[in-house]
């Protein structure tokens, strides 16, 4: 670059050959070296990866939640690629039905948390509690048995917690679907609140078990043995009391995660039923 005057002090005229060791005679800025500092500093940075190329505009609205992702990198652009994604379109019939189902589990978590009461034994629903018993009865014997004693008692809170996990995930990692991942969340959340009811009971114990008697009439209370071998039974109502709020914290986080699913949604509606038979 030539300059006509200095850049620095505007003196002029300024040498007609301004490679090095050319410096402007009034405040002997060197010119060459001024102009290599400021075409570096114009030049666009770029990251250099190999074969880049530049995304088109149906990639760039089919990362779905791209669009609020930005350009985030790392872990945090992973899990929000995953948790937030959005189709290139979404069936609009879908996304009404979303809408719906989304209010009918607000409506319902009212009544689930209206009638929750941790130190009464009641989780709230008890739909939910008997969708949740065949899996918790799994992780015992079918799942946990092979790890000793203290695992397979353990097992049957953890089957009851994998059922929401591996189907949300499933519909996460598969079908890239985030609003049914939210919803077995909430699941989980009630399952961690149903965990809490149990836990409760383990210091004086009155729930009725499957064998129809009570942990006191009983070794088959699953809380009052793993308390009782980790010397936390005296503390049991506390963490049942913690978790059965954590259950409800995560049951909100739930619906929340769905809602916004739904917004993000709106703005890539189609009438077309297929429209999100990709997933990918």
């Amino acid at each position: 670059m030539t300059y006509a005057a200095c850049p620095k002090c505007a003196h002029a005229p300024l040498p007609a050959d301004q490679s090095l060791p050319a410096a402007c005679p009034g405040c002997g800025l060197i010119l060459a070296k001024f102009s290599a500092v400021t075409n570096a500093a114009a030049a666009p940075r770029r990251t250099a990866y190999p074969a880049e190329q530049e995304a088109t505009p149906e990639e760039t609205v089919h990362s779905g939640s791209d669009a609020f992702n930005g350009t985030r990198d790392g872990a945090t652009g992973f899990l929000s690629r995953w948790l937030f994604h959005v189709p290139t379109e979404v069936s609009d019939i879908n996304w009404y039905g979303r809408i719906v189902a989304l209010l009918v589990f607000c409506f319902w978590t009212y009544f689930i948390w209206r009638d929750m009461d941790i130190p009464a034994g009641e989780a709230g629903s008890y739909f939910l509690h008997v969708v949740l018993t065949p899996f918790h009865e799994a992780g015992h014997y079918a799942i946990f048995r092979w790890f000793g004693r203290f695992i397979m008692i353990l097992g049957g809170t953890l089957g009851q917690h994998l059922m929401p996990i591996v189907l949300g995930g499933a519909l996460l990692i598969k079908r890239r679907d985030p609003f049914g991942a939210a919803i077995f969340f909430w699941l989980l959340g009630f399952s961690v609140s149903d965990m809490g009811v149990y836990m409760y009971d383990a210091f004086d114990p009155k729930l009725m078990l499957l064998d129809g008697r009570t942990g006191a009439d009983s070794d088959g209370h699953d809380w009052q043995n793993i308390f009782g071998d980790l010397g936390l039974l005296r503390h049991a109502r506390g963490i049942g009391v913690f978790w059965g709020v954590a259950g409800r914290v995560m049951m909100f986080v739930g619906l929340a995660w769905a809602a916004w699913m739904i917004w993000l949604q709106k703005a890539h509606l189609s009438k077309s039923p297929f429209a999100e038979s990709d997933p990918h």
